[in-house]
């Protein structure tokens, strides 16, 4: 007398009988737990374990790429909504605005916060349409991470320019510097990838005339937010692949330390302007 052979079940679903097995583990599987694979079907663990295992996609300058221009977007409505502000709390501009003695006092966070405001519809109108139009290219082609630090270094760059050689009484304020930094990396990313980069000259050379006929505009922050995009740019592309990271990590912790060295000797300088010790 024999005993027939038992029907085969589902590791995770004992009640089911199935013939079918997890091409990675030999496990029997039912249709709820198959997943599609290269060759036949794996089980849900299996395929989970398989995605641990791919390496993550980067691009070509080691940036986690992005489909959608999240940064630009949250960025543009920072702005937008710091515009509002100043229309409904007229005070929050005086606070907040570039202002080379105050900075001095010890309210460094103007040389920031200033990067958010904006003197009329046209001012930030046409920023964030720059903004808009070369934002999202650079974040794709530097990913997040390096797009915020790029944007942030090149606000802080033109501030800091700012606050060396701007008069004493002047208030700025503006994301342009940020914008100048942007179009200093786009300059620099296109050099790199051996593309024409003709046409960002010109949309700088226009920029920079503009900047100093038209009265009135921070041709430092421009000039500032411009320098410091390229060199921090510079320093995305063209590190080594080897030690990628850490180049582009030192270099931008080395600006930014650069930075505050020249903040403490300015703001060291204008105190003794005062005789405060």
């Amino acid at each position: 007398m024999t005993t027939p052979p038992q029907t085969p079940t589902c590791y995770r679903h004992p009640d089911r009988a199935t013939y079918v097995r997890c091409t990675r583990c030999n496990r029997y599987i039912c249709p709820e737990c198959m997943r599609d694979a290269a060759v036949g079907h794996q089980c849900a663990e299996c395929v989970g374990e398989g995605a641990k295992s791919v390496r993550q996609a980067r691009t070509q300058f080691g940036g986690v790429p992005a489909a959608t221009p999240l940064v630009t977007y949250v960025l543009i409505a920072m702005n937008v909504v710091m515009f509002a502000l100043q229309m409904l709390v007229p005070a929050l501009e005086r606070e907040l605005v570039l202002n080379s003695i105050a900075v001095a006092d010890g309210e460094w966070y103007r040389l920031l916060t200033s990067a958010f405001l904006h003197y009329g519809p046209m001012h930030i109108v046409f920023n964030m349409w720059a903004l808009f139009v070369i934002g999202p290219p650079l974040e794709a082609a530097l990913g997040r991470l390096r797009f915020v630090a790029l944007y942030v270094m090149s606000a802080l760059g033109g501030s800091v320019v700012v606050y060396l050689l701007s008069s004493l009484g002047a208030a700025t304020a503006g994301a342009s510097g940020a914008v100048f930094g942007l179009f200093g990396a786009t300059f620099v990313v296109g050099r790199r990838l051996n593309m024409d980069t003709r046409w960002v000259i010109g949309l700088i050379v226009i920029n920079l005339v503009i900047t100093f006929v038209v009265p009135n505009i921070s041709w430092q922050g421009h000039l500032g937010g411009l320098v410091t995009g390229a060199v921090i740019a510079a320093a995305y592309v063209y590190a080594p692949r080897k030690n990628r990271n850490a180049v582009q990590a030192g270099v931008t912790v080395a600006v930014l330390l650069l930075f505050l060295l020249l903040i403490f000797w300015r703001t060291a300088h204008l105190l003794s302007l005062f005789g405060v010790a």
